[in-house]
């Protein structure tokens, strides 16, 4: 399934792109013409990208990132929250079925899947093992190596780790609800999800700026909802409202200026 990434300085029609919108006004009340120079201008850079696309005015190539979550471990079969103060668990039989999935639907952007996306050139990974070894998979079907930045890890939830949801609400009364919906409550000796936020916003801004390729990101639910949220400007106590499946795809497009587009939010790559 390995492939050699394509060259993508031909910039083909996105699939689904619509015809350009009509233009916004004509020369007659300006004589030099620059007047309509500009609305063409603005009228074939719409026309760039696909229908349903933010809108922008320029021609600004966006660094796009591509973040898959790790596939099934046993931790996410107990709903166990499993952070980032230890590397295991591996994936599963599941998991690593998962983990293939998700590397056919990713060597598919650029290709016959979201067309206006460069095919990925870089892949980065959490240093945690189900991510590593999902990031290996995915990898391989592109013909690249794994690159690890703990910027991308999950959350560290302190005393909360390998707890369930029952186990914490026993220990910690009140605490855990809070801890999804407001975002600043720390668990004992872990990161509150404005924490999580901050690390994911630094991780981002790493790759923008870099614009026209494709970096695929392997990380973890919490850690794709913060990356998403801080993509959209949402506060941290809405990100849990974010569905982020094992194996899941989403897609951010950075740009210089910070105005950001979320083009998808939790693909699945196999049936659910």
């Amino acid at each position: 399934m390995s492939r050699a990434p394509h060259d993508h300085d031909r910039r083909d029609a996105p699939t689904g792109t619509t015809a350009p919108d009509a233009p916004l006004g004509d020369d007659r009340a300006d004589p030099t013409g620059s007047g309509a120079e500009a609305v063409a201008q603005a009228t074939r850079l719409r026309a760039l990208r696909p229908s349903g696309a933010s809108p922008r005015f320029d021609d600004e190539e966006p660094t796009t990132v591509v973040l898959v979550r790790h596939g099934q471990t046993t931790m996410t079969v107990s709903r166990g929250y499993s952070g980032s103060s230890e590397p295991g668990p591996p994936l599963d039989e599941r998991g690593r079925a998962q983990a293939v999935a998700a590397a056919t639907l990713v060597e598919r952007i650029g290709r016959d899947l979201w067309g206006d996306i460069p095919y990925p050139s870089d892949v980065v990974a959490s240093p945690m093992v189900r991510t590593q070894e999902t990031a290996a998979v995915v990898a391989a079907a592109l013909g690249l190596q794994v690159r690890t930045d703990p910027a991308f890890q999950e959350a560290d939830f302190g005393q909360w780790q390998g707890l369930t949801a029952e186990q914490i609400e026993a220990g910690w009364p009140g605490q855990l609800e809070p801890w999804h919906t407001d975002g600043r409550l720390r668990p004992p000796g872990g990161e509150s999800i404005e924490d999580v936020g901050l690390r994911l916003a630094r991780g981002l801004d790493s790759l923008r700026g870099t614009g026209g390729r494709t970096v695929v990101v392997v990380s973890h639910a919490v850690a794709i909802r913060a990356a998403l949220g801080v993509t959209m400007g949402a506060a941290p106590g809405t990100w849990s409202q974010l569905r982020v499946a094992p194996a899941s795809v989403s897609i951010v497009r950075l740009f210089t200026d910070r105005r950001d587009e979320i083009a998808v939010a939790g693909a699945p790559s196999e049936g659910w």
